[in-house]
């Protein structure tokens, strides 16, 4: 019989505005710095991850991104409010560890969709036709 491993629990939080990093110390020992980019790219938000596999859609413009606010949400999570109003993602406890501890990853997936979308992460946005999401 396996157990779960309990994700590590945030034992520091802090957002540097003039670096736009998302500094998190873990638990278990593990600190990362997670750029405000990453993050809001990275969304776990149905706007950005959409309703289920193939409906991401594809963030860009979104290098000088700040985090205007962060709530914090029970003993689980944070909802960070970005500065191009993007408010409807939780950042879990497990969520957070995966993205600093695969930023070098997700930044090759990211930079790949990018080229291969032919765009680059300064593009505007472009909302895709009939994308809307009920529940935003």
């Amino acid at each position: 019989m396996t157990t779960k491993q309990a994700t590590p629990t945030p034992e520091d939080i802090t957002v540097h505005s003039k670096s736009k990093l998302f500094e998190v110390k873990f638990s278990d020992g593990a600190h990362f710095n997670i750029p405000f980019e990453l993050m809001r790219v990275q969304s776990p938000s149905a706007e950005v991850q959409g309703h289920g596999p193939g409906q991401e859609t594809l963030q860009t413009g979104k290098r000088n991104v700040d985090i205007v606010s962060l709530e914090p949400m029970g003993n689980y999570a944070v909802k960070p409010t970005f500065s191009d109003g993007h408010e409807s993602g939780l950042f879990t406890w497990e969520y957070l560890y995966f993205l600093g501890s695969q930023q070098a990853e997700l930044w090759k997936d990211y930079e790949a969709r990018l080229a291969a979308a032919g765009v680059d992460r300064d593009a505007p946005m472009i909302e895709k036709a009939g994308s809307a999401c009920g529940s935003h």
